[in-house]
């Protein structure tokens, strides 16, 4: 068991990570010409949108089911939407929020974007850090709006008139993924600006914009689009439950910001609290590059309830990162994400 433990604490978890995203990616995009079908509930960005998709996106349905009105909600109807949600709970009580670290197909196509800035030489953009913390409660604007748009068009809020029938599902209308992921089976019939209605104008032409940030972003930041996804927020609503997590013990800690470092969102918290036992945050995605990136026995654990899966020690961390060998080196103190 000893043994097994400390192959697993001295393996290369990014390089399964890595290997984890191409079949998930497959998966998701293009399952259904694999016969593969997952159903409507569960989180997977399986983007209804793209011919490949084995399933539909949870967001897509939760919009649909919000457009109805409030004396539904407290129905059949109402019945059927917790349903949904609690199978959607039940997937993150399992994974947690490494559904974005190691699933999420927009997540893999940044950390591709990534890659290739890395390959051509291209350095990260200075940032201000205040900037992107104050940028990442957009998230829970989007998650918000997510639910009350499509109430709103069922609904009138304090006598205000009905929201248009065409903002059902309105951040489907934005999403990045249902313009990028069709491209992947060749299918260009999302790109397009919709001339229907003045809504469908601005809604369309929103989508373009979004779709041009979210490119021009991944370059300035590694996972950019991931500061302001609502999927990313409502997972962290439920994050504590989670059987899957990732906790510190301080007394361990010499803050020596390796943690930091390699956090593809820039989390700074990880290397600055001591006290914090659950380091999850909202902006973390689990991807566990922290817990590889720590010297000290113990000090970070992945673990599944109380039982640990994978732990930072001195030996696993000289195994990944040697400036002298064939392992991959840290980035510099100074450097920006």
């Amino acid at each position: 068991m000893n043994n097994i433990r400390k192959w697993i604490n001295n393996a290369n978890v990014s390089r399964f990570r890595f290997w984890v995203q191409i079949l998930t990616f497959i998966l998701f995009v293009y399952g259904s010409y694999f016969l593969i079908h997952i159903g409507q509930n569960l989180p997977t960005f399986a983007c209804p949108y793209n011919p490949g998709s084995p399933g539909t996106c949870f967001l897509i349905s939760v919009q649909h089911q919000m457009h109805t009105p409030f004396s539904s909600l407290f129905s059949w109807r109402g019945l059927g939407f917790l349903t949904s949600l609690g199978s959607f709970v039940l997937f993150f009580v399992l994974f947690n929020k490494a559904w974005c670290g190691f699933m999420c197909p927009l997540g893999t196509i940044q950390d591709w974007i990534t890659k290739l800035r890395n390959r051509l030489g291209i350095r990260f953009s200075n940032y201000d850090e205040r900037s992107f913390k104050r940028l990442s409660w957009i998230k829970y604007v989007l998650l918000v709006l997510l639910f009350l748009i499509p109430l709103a068009i069922a609904n009138s809020f304090f006598g205000l008139p009905k929201v248009s029938h065409n903002m059902m599902s309105p951040f489907c209308q934005i999403c990045p993924a249902r313009i990028i992921l069709p491209l992947f089976s060749g299918d260009t019939s999302q790109m397009f600006i919709n001339f229907t209605n003045t809504t469908t104008i601005v809604m369309s032409s929103l989508a373009i914009l979004v779709l041009a940030l979210f490119f021009v972003g991944s370059f300035v930041k590694k996972r950019f689009f991931c500061f302001f996804c609502p999927m990313s927020a409502l997972q962290y609503l439920f994050s504590r439950i989670g059987i899957l997590r990732l906790t510190k013990v301080g007394d361990k800690c010499t803050r020596c910001g390796n943690c930091s470092r390699v956090c593809d969102m820039g989390i700074l918290s990880i290397a600055e609290d001591i006290t914090s036992v659950n380091v999850v945050t909202d902006n973390c995605m689990m991807c566990f590059k922290c817990v590889e990136a720590c010297p000290e026995e113990g000090c970070l654990d992945v673990k599944v309830f109380n039982f640990k899966i994978f732990s930072s020690t001195e030996e696993g961390f000289f195994k990944r990162y040697n400036p002298d060998g064939d392992s991959k080196e840290l980035p510099p103190l100074n450097s920006k994400k």
